[in-house]
């Protein structure tokens, strides 16, 4: 509901708890109560009178239960706590509940039995701040002194505020709590002289200086079930009936999903579901659905006129950064995925990398982003910051400024991808871009870029740069393939073949189209996959692209096994061989013979399996390529075993996860092992095959690859199995040898 409280102050209400009220209040949030025992202080707000409890009443607290534990840890008198503590986070965030919550909790333990004390700073309230001044003559107030009695100077009276908590200290320690504090001077003068006492703040920004020794205290979103219970928590407070809640369980965690998980939106949307009993809450989660329009719909004007909401808030932060940090503020929307490097955000602003740490440094001060983890050079923002940046950016970045600085990043991404990718494709010996120190580098850098990376190529491609998607996901291949990434590879794959199509760029089309293949393969869908190769190997020989003709026979083959087709695989793997040794390249022969093995193994063709993966190993350590010899020595194991060679199959098998250890590819390890549980349980050694199968299936659980972990636990059971067979069987043989 909307209402009035004086001339200067407007607010929006939603019934929070018991008899308190959260308020909406001159843009920013903060805590009214219609208790008589709270009295809330500000500038200018009179003689008080004296109350060894003035802290306002809780609100209810949902999903907090971590960092209200942390809070009381440090707030504990007997503890090692500081004498300051400020609890920080984005605006709307819920540091005030969080801090209520902690301060009555205290009190509930018997901690400071000297009193409590609140006051409101309005830190971000442009027309009304509180100053350290005022915040300390107020508490004075608070403390009993008539306004007759206070000292002239501000030094005089931080002496008397000093001893009249030294004062109180006899009949035990004193909590004080200031909420919203924008800045050091207003907390300086409020710091009790003495280590029992404690000074509890709140503050969007991370304030820290000299003379200021404070704990810091961040709080992020909530989760999404945390989240959706507050929601039902704020609705059924004021409608005790409401069945909304209940009977739209999944509409409501969307609306705590495109809230954000922020507490201030979320309040909001209960606020509106509470004014309109008669409004779905799937309604709401529609209204909420289209990022351009969301923080509209999480916003509230006054009688009048007044805007309050989640954009307002943002707005008192944003405000008071400078010139630099607001526009790296703005242009960091750009940025399509979850969260920005330091070097991203510095290609964004144009500016040199360590001038851009520190403007980002400012902006985490100011509790617009965040940098996770704390030294990581990784940055994020909540979602609907994100969409207040963007906003902001189409309203003040010219279209020429935001059409660069997005080149920048697209390009960015583009050259960088490039670089690691032919650190994953380089053979022993190849040069390779000095981007990266080595191959493990380049990894780490694409493991931490993915979902930027995955994100910027269909915005590239919206945005009419069709080279650069292209590029980006010929480049991605191979890494969302090792890295098994296959339905980024599938999306990568249909954005990249639009787009080569669109250009008309046929070579670029036939590669795309082997990609496309290759991942449609791995999520098992082999008719599709073979269609893809098909294709590819067609625009390859009408280009007379001998090379890549090749390289898609041997894709076509490795689909046409999984389809369980191994003439036709045998076929294709054959031309693919005949065309390597026509082009006398012998990396590309030494996969098309591993691959034909494959096929003539699906046969039944063990012998000639044996044979060609025999030869593919011999090439792949004459051109020291260690990860293809794993392959084809994993390949080998398996058609020993068919061959019933158990010995030689065991060995192979092993060879072949040393390799893959050594490499750090943890799926083809787990592969492997699994193929090794299988060759050992032949040879009966089922204790040794157990143990095989048990690490293949923690590596497929740590890779989360359900099918393979489903394969290795039905082959685990297996030599469970045969192991009790076994045992039972030796017991039978003994006992009858005994009745003999």
């Amino acid at each position: 509901m909307s209402g009035s409280n004086g001339p200067d102050r407007t607010f929006q209400q939603t019934t929070a708890s018991g008899q308190a009220l959260v308020n909406q209040v001159g843009r920013d949030q903060y805590n009214e109560y219609t208790d008589n025992s709270t009295t809330v202080w500000g500038a200018g707000s009179g003689p008080a009178p004296q109350a060894l409890v003035a802290l306002p009443a809780a609100v209810g607290l949902v999903g907090r239960d971590t960092p209200a534990g942390e809070l009381l840890d440090v707030l504990d008198p007997s503890g090692p706590g500081t004498g300051v503590v400020v609890v920080t986070g984005l605006a709307g965030i819920g540091k005030s509940a969080l801090v209520l919550h902690a301060a009555h909790q205290a009190r509930a333990r018997g901690w400071f039995s000297g009193g409590a004390l609140f006051v409101h700073l309005r830190g971000y309230d442009r027309a009304r701040p509180v100053g350290g001044d005022q915040a300390l003559q107020a508490l004075l107030r608070a403390l009993g002194i008539c306004d007759e009695d206070l000292p002239p100077t501000t030094g005089e009276q931080q002496g008397l505020y000093r001893s009249e908590l030294a004062r109180r200290a006899q009949d035990g320690p004193v909590l004080i709590v200031a909420d919203d504090a924008s800045s050091t001077a207003q907390l300086l003068p409020l710091i009790p002289a003495q280590p029992e006492h404690r000074l509890l703040a709140t503050s969007r920004d991370a304030l820290t200086g000299p003379g200021f020794p404070a704990r810091l205290v961040g709080l992020s979103q909530l989760g999404t079930g945390a989240a959706a219970d507050l929601i039902t928590d704020v609705l059924v407070r004021a409608r005790p009936d409401d069945p909304r809640p209940r009977q739209e369980s999944q509409a409501l965690r969307e609306v705590a999903a495109r809230c954000g998980g922020l507490p201030l939106a979320l309040t909001m949307a209960a606020a509106q579901l509470t004014a309109d009993p008669g409004l779905p809450i799937a309604d709401l989660s529609a209204g909420l659905a289209d990022a351009r329009t969301r923080l509209e719909t999480l916003r509230h004007q006054d009688r009048d006129g007044r805007s309050l909401g989640v954009q307002a808030s943002f707005e008192l932060s944003y405000r008071r950064l400078d010139d630099q940090p607001a526009r790296l503020f703005r242009l960091l929307s750009l940025n399509p995925g979850p969260d920005a490097s330091t070097d991203t955000a510095a290609v964004l602003a144009d500016e040199p990398v360590r001038t851009t740490r520190q403007d980002l440094a400012a902006l985490a001060r100011a509790g617009l982003i965040g940098e996770q983890p704390v030294g990581s050079n990784r940055w994020r923002m909540h979602d609907l910051t994100r969409l207040y940046a963007d906003e902001l950016c189409w309203r003040h970045e010219d279209g020429t400024r935001r059409q660069q600085a997005l080149e920048r990043l697209l390009d960015y991404y583009r050259a960088t991808t490039d670089a690691a990718d032919d650190h994953l494709r380089a053979l022993p010996g190849q040069s390779v871009p000095d981007r990266f120190p080595d191959r493990t580098a380049a990894l780490a850098w694409l493991d931490a870029e993915r979902l930027n990376l995955t994100a910027a190529l269909p915005l590239a491609a919206a945005t009419g740069h069709p080279h650069t998607a292209l590029s980006l996901a010929i480049c991605l291949s191979v890494y969302l393939h090792q890295r098994r990434y296959f339905h980024d590879a599938l999306t990568a794959g249909q954005h990249a073949l639009t787009a080569a199509r669109e250009l008309g760029a046929r070579q670029h089309e036939g590669v795309v189209l082997s990609n496309l293949g290759l991942a449609l393969r791995e999520v098992r869908r082999f008719e599709e996959a073979i269609e893809a190769h098909t294709k590819a190997v067609a625009i390859f020989r009408k280009l007379n692209d001998r090379h890549r003709e090749g390289g898609a026979l041997s894709n076509l083959g490795l689909a046409l096994q999984e389809a369980r087709q191994f003439e036709g695989a045998i076929e294709a793997h054959t031309k693919a061989v005949a065309i390597s040794r026509e082009l006398n390249d012998r990396h590309q022969e030494g996969t098309a013979l591993n691959n034909l093995g494959l096929a003539l193994r699906g046969a039944g063709r063990f012998e000639g399996a044996i044979e060609a993966h025999t030869k593919a190993i011999a090439i792949s350590r004459e051109l020291n390529n260690r990860h293809r010899e794993g392959t084809a020595l994993n390949n080998l194991g398996s058609a020993l075993q068919e061959a019933r060679r158990f010995e030689k199959a065991i060995e192979a098998h092993t060879k072949a996860i040393a390799i893959f250890r050594e490499l750090n590819d943890r799926h083809q390890e787990g592969a492997a092992l699994n193929n090794l549980g299988l060759a050992l349980q032949e040879a009966r050694q089922f204790e040794e095959a157990i143990e095989a199968h048990t690490k293949a299936i923690a590596i497929f659980r740590e890779l989360n690859d359900r099918h393979h972990e489903s394969m290795a636990l039905n082959n685990l059971g297996n030599a469970q199995g045969e192991m009790r067979q076994s045992r039972g069987l030796r017991a039978l043989w003994r006992r009858f040898t005994r009745r003999r």
